[in-house]
């Protein structure tokens, strides 16, 4: 028998690898779909590529390769068997488990065990020898085999460059001495007790002494009183007070010098008053919410819709997605992309095109992957209700299991998320994101991965038309640029409880000051249509020079609808920057209505009696001619001394504030004052004011009031060359760079997003308003701002249509920051909102329009 094996193996023996340093084994889950070792046809891994292929892909992978030889692996799942007095009885397990991976299930595993077998295929005749075969297999087969069974999965390399080093149980924790000090410590209001700071506080767990901690990279920190305090004692254990949870507590030894776990910490902490049951809750995988826990609790309860009886839905497009630890916001955004039909067509309409023209690594194939997770959320396959007699065995047995017996398992989007996220420096990690910065990620994936074909994302592309106007001349200036999204302030002034609001904060900072537990939060609730003026505000444009003046000066912008897109995404700017520059939610309720007009957004263009701004350039500034000269060759400016004065005696650099007055034209010390602010970061923000010299804009210049910009101001080379290597032209290069501010990477967004134009128009990417900072956007000149986008046939594709949208999904956020917290959407599908919560997809009894964070309109038609 072994010989004939042997013999039957050996036209094959080229093809068979053993997996080197660095080749992943993809043995849990299929290229093409969600099957797995343990789903019924079980899964096929090429001993020469090492893919994984579910029993309907297989034959695709053969035809396509001609690879022969596959090993197929299946897992056995059984519910443990009990004795007569109720234990479980052993079974014993295969000798070889080769699933490196968790249990695809959510049940206890306890309850369950499992049982592998792997034997090799051999295309096409199906010819199958058991596992493992050593006796009967040539050698390089047996090693081969041991090899691909032995691999771990192919994610888990990946795993150390985002999980950080495991943390260990502190030497001083079992004997860890604590004082009977009569020490208590309160429940909030917490400050250093050498230097009052109120951030980074550390409870000594000997003492209980509560200091501040030093200063961090991170930007949190303090002036490393604890570090004095147990340089001085030597008691070496520390809590950070704002990471307390029913979960655990983030722990410091000073003498080991690192993190360390305290399994005693609830008694440690519980000798100075602290129920840690008490304590806020922990977020999502480690995360924690602020020290004020009410008002984020509520929240989670609201947006989960917790206390309700939920009705589970299972079929087409109620499939439930896993959360890979700190993934939900992954999860939302792609429930809510493939809800919309632009994105079924073109992924899930043309799957077996996209998975017959894969490449041979379909596992990096943008396309291949997003036509995945489409189907596998669309289909229904993985999301299939309990049949009726097995439910009914369930309730027999044990009725706290029927809760999770209802609830699908969910698809695991690990593969997609390690092609999109792979180069990221966030998105490839496991912490917590931004659901609307990866919802624009997304959008960037499918613009490249379009060229040549049909782009889903052209439903959200749409034009903004930016009026910037000069303060001084009145003249203005209208450009054009591309969005994907619009971003809606909240304005706090303009809520509706303003004076509960004001109350509440004289209430919290009489209780901060005098160490109280803080009063009941208070929700700032605004209106929607406050928004919408906040956003249709004039705000002034930072360092805007005026080709009226030929100097800087004060301007102000504007910003509306040069086209309307088919699907509008709204944000809520709900997040700004705390003082330790962390990313902080604002608590607020905002009326956001169901049907939407913008009808009257619309961009108008130019105006009768509004008169443009000269098409010039920003002088050149020569440093050899400034350095030497300074302003010895120029007149002294005209500057406001009393302004520059009034604005010193605010501590401002004094050089600073000339500088403010003058590129603001005398305009007052508010002005100024603006402009000291957008500024002061800037590493010549105090030296003294340097007029460049000017071009002569005389005739000789008039034909190209560029002059020698165009070569003065061109990027550098190493960037165009890096750019031409990719195959793009050098002139459309430089346009992208010069369009970016010569940033690389914002320049192959711009080269994918915008097709080659005409040379004739690369003037016009050099306007003369300030620079754009939105990845998708491009600000680009009209001569005639009314143009439609439908006859400019160079520009971006737009879908423009009425004004007027209906709301059909929304992303929540609960906890205290986007570095923190957890994801749901709420999705209308078949006229009834259904709540989308990792993998649990139920029916919405109430849904929590007021606290959304991103929100999805499509257009009504217009009948």
């Amino acid at each position: 028998m072994a010989a004939d094996l042997g013999e039957l193996l050996v036209p094959y023996m080229p093809t068979i690898r053993v997996p080197r340093t660095g080749d992943r084994v993809f043995k849990s889950e299929c290229a093409f779909s969600f099957e797995s070792p343990e789903s019924e046809g079980g899964l096929y891994v090429c001993m020469n590529t090492f893919l994984g292929f579910g029993r309907e892909h297989v034959e695709r992978h053969y035809r396509k390769t001609g690879q022969s030889v596959y090993m197929h692996l299946k897992r056995h799942v059984k519910e443990k068997a009990t004795g007569a007095a109720g234990g479980a009885i052993p079974r014993r397990r295969n000798g070889k488990v080769f699933l490196d991976l968790e249990l695809n299930r959510d049940f206890n595993g306890e309850d369950y065990e499992y049982e592998d077998e792997a034997k090799l295929v051999i295309f096409p005749d199906h010819f199958e020898i058991p596992l493992p075969n050593i006796e009967e297999l040539p050698a390089l087969v047996t090693i081969a085999c041991d090899a691909v069974l032995n691999a771990p999965s192919a994610y888990k390399k990946q795993e150390p460059e985002s999980w950080e080093e495991e943390i260990q149980v502190s030497k001083h924790a079992r004997s860890l001495r604590q004082l009977d000090n009569g020490v208590r410590i309160p429940p909030s209001g917490w400050k250093c007790q050498k230097c009052e700071m109120r951030e980074n506080l550390w409870l000594n767990l000997t003492d209980g002494a509560v200091l501040c901690g030093k200063w961090f990279f991170d930007g949190s920190g303090g002036n490393g009183h604890a570090l004095e305090h147990y340089r001085e004692t030597s008691y070496p254990l520390a809590v950070k007070l704002d990471n307390i949870t029913p979960d655990g507590a983030d722990v410091y030894s000073f003498e080991e010098e690192e993190a360390v776990l305290d399994p005693h910490i609830s008694e440690h902490l519980a000798h100075f008053g602290i129920d840690m049951l008490q304590m806020q809750k922990r977020t999502e995988n480690g995360h924690h919410t602020d020290n004020n826990a009410r008002p984020r609790v509520s929240e989670w309860e609201v947006i989960q819709e917790s206390g309700m009886k939920l009705k589970a839905v299972y079929g087409s497009g109620y499939t439930g997605i896993k959360n890979l630890g700190n993934s939900c916001y992954l999860s939302t955004v792609m429930q809510v992309l493939f809800s919309i039909p632009d994105f079924q067509r073109m992924y899930v309409g043309n799957l077996q095109r996209i998975f017959d023209y894969s490449p041979l690594d379909p596992t990096q194939d943008f396309a291949t992957q997003m036509a995945k997770l489409g189907h596998g959320l669309l289909s229904g396959q993985y999301s299939k209700p309990p049949m009726k007699s097995e439910l009914i065995e369930q309730v027999m047995k044990e009725e706290y299991k029927v809760l999770n017996w209802y609830q699908q398992k969910g698809i695991s989007p690990r593969m997609l998320k390690a092609l999109v996220s792979r180069g990221h420096p966030e998105f490839s990690s496991n912490r917590q994101q931004d659901a609307h910065e990866f919802l624009l990620h997304m959008i960037n994936q499918v613009e490249r991965n379009s060229a040549g074909s049909e782009n889903p994302s052209d439903v959200f592309r749409f034009l903004v038309e930016e009026r910037v106007q000069c303060c001084q001349t009145r003249r203005v200036r209208y450009t054009q640029r591309v969005d994907y999204c619009i971003q809606l302030p909240a304005p706090i002034e303009a809520a509706t409880n303003r004076e509960e609001l004001l109350a509440y904060e004289v209430k919290r900072k009489e209780a901060e000051d005098n160490m109280r537990a803080p009063p009941e939060p208070v929700r700032a609730r605004i209106p929607f249509t406050a928004c919408i003026q906040a956003f249709t505000e004039p705000e002034n444009v930072p360092d805007f020079w005026s080709s009226a003046l030929q100097a800087k000066s004060a301007g102000v912008k504007t910003s509306r609808f040069a086209s309307f897109p088919e699907y509008l995404i709204v944000q809520i700017k709900k997040f700004t920057f705390g003082v330790d520059w962390v990313p902080k939610k604002l608590d607020l309720a905002i009326d956001v209505p169901d049907f939407l007009d913008l009808s009257r957004l619309r961009a108008t263009g130019l105006q009768a009696g509004e008169e443009e701004l000269p098409d010039l350039m920003p002088p050149i500034v020569l440093p050899e001619d400034t350095r030497d000269n300074s302003m010895s060759s120029l007149d002294s400016p005209e500057i406001d001394e009393a302004a520059v004065m009034q604005l010193a005696e605010m501590g401002f650099p004094l050089e600073a504030c000339r500088k403010a007055v003058y590129y603001t034209g005398n305009m007052g010390p508010e002005m100024a004052f603006n402009w000291i602010i957008a500024h002061m970061e800037e590493p010549d923000f105090a030296e003294p004011l340097t007029l460049p010299s000017m071009i002569d804009p005389g005739p000789s210049t008039s034909d190209n009031p560029m002059g020698a910009t165009l070569l003065s101001n061109s990027p550098p080379e190493e960037s165009i060359a890096i750019l031409t290597s990719m195959g793009f032209p050098r002139a459309h290069s430089i346009r992208a760079l010069k369009a970016t501010n010569n940033n690389l990477e914002r320049a192959l967004d711009w080269i994918f997003i915008h097709p080659e134009e005409e040379e004739s128009d690369a003037l016009s990417d050099l306007a003369d308003t300030e620079p754009n900072d939105n990845a998708f956007s491009n600000t680009t000149s009209q001569s005639d701002s009314t143009l439609s986008p439908d006859r400019d046939t160079s520009g971006p594709r737009v879908k423009d249509g009425p004004g007027r949208y209906e709301l059909f999904a929304f992303v929540s956020h609960m906890g205290a920051s986007t570095m923190s917290g957890h994801y749901v959407c709420h999705i209308k599908k078949e006229g009834r909102w259904v709540i989308y919560n990792d993998h649990k997809v139920c029916l919405s009894e109430r849904p929590p329009k007021d606290l959304g964070y991103i929100y999805f309109y499509h257009r009504l038609s217009s009948s």
